[in-house]
């Protein structure tokens, strides 16, 4: 985050390096020099993912900060780029060292931590301790400083604003205890036909080429409206049995979403499975318990127990989120404890699908949450 101290906050990255850049090029006349090309290189890296701070694995990163070393840039411990000693960053490890030494935190205590950052991400504080050689209370407060850094301080240059979603479709609760499905006419293509202007055309053509030309012109602007107006009709269709067929979620909550996939709902309606598929792209519905992707709604079936009901995926893994949320240090669930929770709740489901479900919720191993929970527990006591 040192690296953009005298920035302004409100001017992005790559226009605040034009700045700096730019100037300097001109005023030492040296060609050698190639900072626009050097540029060119930033830009296609700003493009992406790649931030200022996360360019270890990039080819021309040495060029990238030779650039900025010619800009005069100022970096850690008051150095500048053009310094010989200048300490540059090279991935997360270096980032967050550089953040603590210019906070003047770097101690040995915290040097040790830094340079053991994959025990941190197994939540391994016992050996942590032991490296470092710190208490309980000591270790939780160096954990908490690491937490509250921030790595990759160029992703906050550059970027786009975040646009919010707009909802193509609104459901709604009616008077009659059903619900309302209405599409959003501020979302949908408006085309029509300028009646007005085509008697004009109409009048002024002579020639039987010039009225074939019009007639065909009005025939595809006709064509077109048609075919905008049946997509509309589509979508509402769908949308409709969508909410049918997942009452339950929109009355209860995601515990009650059922499993659905695209045939069901395409032989609800009569239509092509992939005019289904189609339809629901990149499409949302503002419902009362928030605004969902349409696929959202299309999740796979998890067998009942006992021959029961089949159960969504989708609500399976908030099942296992739950149980998860509601432990103690003291009653951490391991992968078995949860199939057999699952399985008493009558959902016939697999060890290696629960540490599937879990993993894509990006929640660690029982292993790991004992231990911060420990030490959670701990630091508070």
């Amino acid at each position: 985050q040192v690296l953009f101290r005298g920035m302004a906050d409100d001017l992005p990255l790559l226009d605040w390096l034009k700045q700096r850049i730019w100037p300097f090029e001109a005023a030492h006349d040296d060609a050698s020099l190639g900072a626009s090309a050097e540029l060119g290189l930033l830009e296609m890296m700003l493009a992406g993912t790649t931030t200022i701070l996360d360019m270890g694995t990039v080819h021309g990163y040495d060029v990238v900060f030779e650039a900025c070393r010619k800009a005069g840039m100022r970096v850690f411990g008051g150095k500048t780029m053009m310094d010989a000693g200048a300490d540059v960053p090279r991935g997360l490890r270096e980032a967050t060292k550089a953040s603590l030494r210019e906070a003047d935190r770097l101690d040995p205590a915290m040097a040790q931590l830094v340079g053991h950052l994959e025990l941190l991400a197994r939540r391994d504080f016992a050996g942590l301790k032991r490296i470092c050689g710190v208490d309980d209370e000591d270790l939780a407060e160096m954990v908490a400083e690491i937490r509250r850094l921030d790595p990759k301080p160029g992703l906050r240059f550059g970027g786009s604003p975040i646009q919010p979603v707009v909802p193509d479709v609104y459901v709604r609760a009616g008077s009659d205890g059903g619900w309302v499905v209405e599409l959003n006419s501020d979302v949908l293509p408006r085309v029509l036909v300028n009646q007005t202007y085509l008697a004009t055309v109409s009048k002024a053509a002579r020639a039987e080429p010039e009225k074939s030309y019009i007639t065909d012109c009005l025939q595809t602007a006709n064509w077109l409206t048609r075919s905008l107006e049946q997509r509309a009709r589509t979508i509402l269709k769908v949308a409709t049995e969508i909410v049918r067929q997942q009452d339950g979620f929109l009355v209860q909550g995601v515990e009650h979403l059922r499993p659905l996939n695209l045939r069901t709902v395409a032989d609800a309606i009569g239509m092509h499975e992939s005019t289904v598929s189609r339809v629901t792209s990149n499409k949302y519905v503002a419902t009362p318990r928030g605004v969902f992707e349409m696929k959202y709604f299309f999740t796979a079936a998890i067998a009942g127990t006992r021959g029961g009901d089949a159960h969504s995926a989708e609500s399976v893994r908030h099942r296992i989120k739950q149980m998860i949320d509601g432990e103690s240090a003291e009653d951490v669930l391991s992968d078995d404890a949860i199939v057999q929770k699952l399985r008493e709740a009558g959902i016939d489901i697999a060890r290696r699908t629960v540490a599937k479900y879990r993993e894509g919720l990006r929640i660690p191993s029982s292993v790991e949450r004992r231990r911060e929970k420990t030490a959670l527990a701990m630091a508070r006591a």
